[in-house]
């Protein structure tokens, strides 16, 4: 019988000591193409943006290049064009993917399992594949230089159905029993009950939605071909013919187009954590 080895708190501290480190150099490897940029949208015109190794402040720090991009290109009309598509995305994604996914995992009906893994499938399709019929199906719908256009992908995912029908699985059915005793009808339920049980789920899906739409470049291009209604990635794209190359530019560009991201993800960060739903019910 062997006897296993005492524990020990030194080798302990030694491991969680080593894990860190590796942890936070993975995380500054990963922020310095991140830092590079701001730091580039920062920097006059005298200092070198491609010296080794790379200065991420600025010496002369200066906010010009922000200004020239704005002041030459439309910008106000791009950060609008992507607020409203990023929204619009957001919203009628959770609608319609919410009310897939409630009676997928609370209501029993024939067929449920074949429709809920053909839906799962589906994510190994890859949008290439489908990217053709669905410009042909945009065009024939007179959706092409619209906003509707923009978003018709992304309306709902399959995803976002899967995370969804997941989470209302996590709901207690003392909760769903209330709310019929109460005179909730299904959509009733799903409205007043469900929805409010897995708001984590629902914010965590919002930020990857608007994220991924506003981020989006290719379907854009494809189907969009006016500036009026050019969303942020189009126009950064555009400023690589505009100013023949200006990095410094284009960093600024960039950097304007990645803002409302990374405040967004600070200001819904504290909701992404799971919930008890089972606290509403009595014992």
């Amino acid at each position: 019988m062997t006897k296993s080895k005492p524990y020990s708190p030194q080798g302990s501290g030694w491991k969680t000591l080593g894990m860190y480190v590796g942890l936070s150099a993975i995380a500054v490897i990963m922020l310095l193409p991140l830092l590079w940029l701001i730091g580039t949208a920062f920097k006059s015109p005298s200092e070198n943006i491609f010296q080794f190794p790379p200065q991420l402040i600025p010496t002369e720090p200066t906010v010009q290049n922000f200004v020239k991009v704005w002041q030459t290109n439309p910008f106000g009309r791009y950060l609008f064009n992507s607020t409203l598509v990023a929204v619009l995305t957001v919203s009628l994604n959770l609608l319609f993917c919410s009310l897939a996914a409630y009676p997928l995992a609370r209501l029993e009906f024939r067929g449920r399992q074949l429709i809920f893994t053909a839906i799962i499938a589906t994510i190994m399709i890859p949008f290439q594949i489908v990217m053709i019929p669905l410009y042909i199906l945009t065009v024939q719908l007179g959706l092409k230089n619209t906003y509707l256009g923009i978003i018709f992908p992304a309306l709902a995912s399959a995803f976002g159905i899967f995370l969804l029908r997941q989470a209302f699985q996590g709901v207690p059915k003392e909760l769903e029993e209330a709310g019929r005793m109460d005179g909730c009808s299904e959509v009733g339920i799903w409205w007043h009950v469900m929805l409010p049980a897995v708001r984590p789920a629902l914010v965590t899906l919002a930020i990857f939605v608007f994220i991924g739409s506003w981020s989006d470049f290719l379907w854009p291009l494809i189907v969009v071909d006016r500036p009026e209604y050019y969303t942020l990635p189009l126009g950064v794209a555009k400023l690589s013919g505009t100013f023949s190359l200006d990095w410094r530019a284009i960093a600024a560009g960039s950097v304007i187009s990645i803002a409302p991201v990374v405040l967004l993800f600070l200001l819904l960060q504290h909701y992404i954590v799971p919930t008890d739903t089972g606290t509403g019910v009595k014992g």
